[in-house]
């Protein structure tokens, strides 16, 4: 992880600096959500944890000095104006709407909200490698475990909207009406929770393709059913979206889920209807020759031919898969097959000496796995967004996230629907 570094002089001239390296105190994630909040009244919310973070971190680092709450406060002041401009992704000066990023992975429903002038007020993910990514892009880190009554104590109030790409679980409704409380000790729960106790105007949540037939179709129809009459909002037929639709190769299909706040009076929506850009696979290619490490052993390409024909065989079409540069990548997901689904033929290699333990040599047909850059493209992330993991956590991390184009094109439509109804009172 890159380190935070910042410095500040207090007014008795001594010079302090403040270096996180590891993203696991929620007092860190107080202290960068102070820093990126101090202008929207939502400071006070992380304020008292962040004061506590700096004294605690000077009072170790220069033993010598007597670190006060004064002096701590008094460095965060500092640390607001050594805070900008030093991540990719900074923040909009003058936001137009506020949201929170729960289960945030790395930053996709952040990077599409932010690219439509929101402001992020409060994020939270657990996995530590996802944490550091998010560091390394928005300069905050996000809090941990959503399920923690502490971690929700940090959620601020006034918020416009909610956004969550929460995992699916199924829930105990047999013989039960599949209400709010059907749905405890599963992680929809928590966010119905912050929902109910937040009303932020609209919500968009986004989920695999499955949802919609998981359980027989129970799980869905109890999400919906909380949203709806539990918690008192305005929810159009979810509608199941594909990232290719959207300006990227990539044949992925997630379900989308919006709801806004009854007493707006919003009684209609439409989700976007699909780009006329076009794109294929050669549109996300790496431009240079790429490290051998990524070009399959002659034994592994044997073995993945050898277990296509056993699928084949006895009449399955499950294996291997090389996407031709004119084609349409598949689905990138979170480790099995995610890869092998998606190898691409390169020929450019001159350096066949391997830089890893492999079994056999380098191939010589030019077949390579696609570099975590490109699953970064597939799901567009532009390339000024830092990849500060390893490779193996990287594709993980892309196979995790949401598209962002199908999350920022449904997220405008859900912002034009707030923007209107707020012009309408006025």
């Amino acid at each position: 992880m890159q380190n935070v570094k910042t410095t500040f002089e207090n007014i008795d001239g001594q010079i302090f600096k403040i270096d996180i390296i590891e993203p696991e105190n929620p007092q860190q994630a107080s202290f960068t959500h102070f820093l990126h909040n101090h202008k929207n009244g939502v400071s006070h919310f992380y304020k008292k944890d962040a004061i506590g973070f700096v004294k605690e971190y000077l009072t170790k680092e220069y033993p010598e000095n007597e670190i006060t709450n004064k002096a701590a406060e008094e460095a965060l002041q500092y640390l607001i104006f050594n805070n900008q401009g030093t991540v990719p992704f900074p923040a909009p000066e003058k936001p137009k709407f506020k949201f929170i990023d729960l289960f945030a992975g790395i930053g996709g429903f952040r990077l599409a909200l932010q690219n439509l002038g929101g402001k992020c007020v409060f994020t939270s993910e657990w996995d530590k490698y996802s944490k550091k990514t998010y560091r390394a892009n928005f300069g905050e880190i996000p809090f941990g475990d959503i399920t923690k009554p502490q971690t929700k104590g940090f959620i601020p109030d006034g918020f416009d909207v909610l956004c969550a790409g929460f995992p699916c679980q199924a829930f105990s409704i047999a013989g039960r009406r599949g209400g709010f409380e059907d749905t405890r000790g599963t992680l929809f729960f928590d966010v119905a929770e912050i929902i109910k106790k937040k009303q932020p105007k609209a919500i968009f949540l986004e989920n695999v393709k499955g949802l919609r037939n998981h359980d027989k179709g129970k799980t869905l129809a109890t999400i919906l059913n909380v949203l709806r009459e539990d918690l008192g909002y305005f929810v159009p037929e979810p509608q199941i979206l594909n990232a290719k639709e959207f300006g990227v190769p990539q044949n992925r299909e997630r379900i989308f889920i919006v709801g806004f706040r009854k007493d707006l009076g919003i009684t209609d929506f439409q989700y976007p209807e699909p780009t006329k850009k076009d794109s294929v696979l050669e549109d996300i290619l790496e431009e240079n020759e790429v490290s051998v490490k990524y070009y399959l052993s002659t034994t592994y390409v044997q073995t993945l031919k050898n277990h296509r024909a056993r699928h084949e065989s006895k009449g399955n079409g499950f294996g291997y898969e090389i996407i031709p540069n004119d084609g349409t990548a598949n689905a990138v997901v979170c480790g099995g097959m995610g890869r092998e689904r998606n190898l691409v033929f390169d020929d450019r290699l001159t350096n066949f000496k391997p830089v890893t333990n492999i079994s056999g040599k380098v191939n010589r047909e030019g077949i390579r796995k696609m570099t975590p850059r490109e699953w970064a493209r597939l799901q567009g992330f532009p390339d000024n967004f830092k990849i500060v993991v390893s490779d193996a956590q990287a594709y993980k991390q892309f196979g995790n996230s949401v598209a962002v184009p199908a999350i920022q094109a449904t997220a405008n439509k859900i912002i034009e629907k707030l923007t209107k109804k707020n012009a309408n009172r006025k």
